[in-house]
């Protein structure tokens, strides 16, 4: 009798879990269900109110280990990871990841990755960083890679953009970009397609430079007749 109750419980216990996860997959695809001022508990969806990207929060939502959320306005700490599915604007914090699935307004502050699939507009602190485009203040302890960049952007290692450099980036090694517009700094290395402003650093290297210069050691710009110069290169 005794195990026959024990098998009827876990039965329940498995068809509540189960219809649980049926309901929110159905909400998970036809969108959040509500918005909340606060969210807190442990991991989502293990926290009050309940549900995995069920809510949209307008206000503090802190998880100890893992927090998710559709839209996040206001104050997002989570203890290891923090996620939008939405837009973010406010502030969030986590130990390790913050990964933005759109749209990132405000600061984002990590000791790991910060991540974003489309557009970051305000600042990236933290050791890595990925999105396509930044419009403001990047500071990574080792780097960061972007489409577009317009703002400052410090890494100890390496700034790299894949399209268009506007502003300043600072790099303890080297600065990559296809255009550059505006400075580059590095101490040993700075590379781009286009030069439409200055690169500061040992070695400098631009295929062509329309309006700028370059100052270091080795200065290189392939559209010149003189090609390579030291100490100072620019449009000739």
């Amino acid at each position: 009798m005794n195990r026959m109750i024990k098998i009827g419980v876990a039965a329940f216990a498995l068809a509540g879990v189960a219809s649980t996860y049926a309901q929110e997959n159905e909400t998970m695809a036809e969108g959040p269900v509500g918005w909340t001022p606060v969210a807190i508990g442990l991991a989502t969806p293990v926290q009050l109110p309940w549900g995995l990207n069920r809510w949209d929060v307008f206000g503090l939502d802190v998880n100890l280990f893992y927090s998710d959320a559709p839209k996040m306005y206001g104050l997002d700490v989570g203890g290891l990871a923090a996620v939008t599915r939405d837009d973010m604007m406010g502030l969030q914090a986590s130990g390790l990841f913050n990964f933005g699935c759109k749209d990132v307004y405000g600061l984002r502050a990590t000791l790991g990755l910060n991540m974003c699939a489309r557009t970051v507009y305000g600042a990236d602190l933290g050791l890595i960083g990925f999105r396509d485009s930044l419009y403001g203040l990047d500071v990574h302890f080792l780097g960061a890679a972007s489409r577009n960049v317009c703002g400052l952007a410090i890494g100890g290692l390496a700034n790299v953009t894949a399209v268009e450099s506007y502003g300043c980036t600072i790099a303890g090694v080297s600065n990559l970009a296809k255009t550059a517009y505006g400075l580059q700094l590095a101490f040993i290395y700075n590379m781009t397609d286009e030069l439409h402003g200055c690169q500061i650093a040992l070695v400098n290297f631009a295929d062509y430079c329309p309006n700028g210069f370059q100052i270091g050691l080795v200065n290189i710009i392939l559209s010149n007749k003189v090609k390579v110069l030291p100490i100072v290169n620019g449009h000739f």
